[in-house]
């Protein structure tokens, strides 16, 4: 698994649902540094937000979901 296409996803998701950073870390219980450095591939979510974030996103399948782009 690719960190940078989690990134991505993150970003396309994020900017469908037009909410910044600050928002999806505040939803999310974390820094915005933390969601920059899921996004820029340097860091990956907690596996115990991964659901969190699939719901917020309305993602079935989050494994999979994160891993294409």
């Amino acid at each position: 698994m690719n960190g940078l296409n989690i990134g991505k996803c993150i970003i396309r998701k994020r900017k469908e649902k037009g909410i910044t950073q600050e928002q999806l870390a505040d939803y999310m219980g974390v820094s915005k540094a933390s969601v920059f450095k899921w996004e820029t591939g340097q860091s990956y979510p907690d596996i115990v937000i991964l659901p969190k974030m699939a719901a917020y996103f309305k993602l079935q399948r989050p494994a999979k979901s994160f891993t294409k782009i």
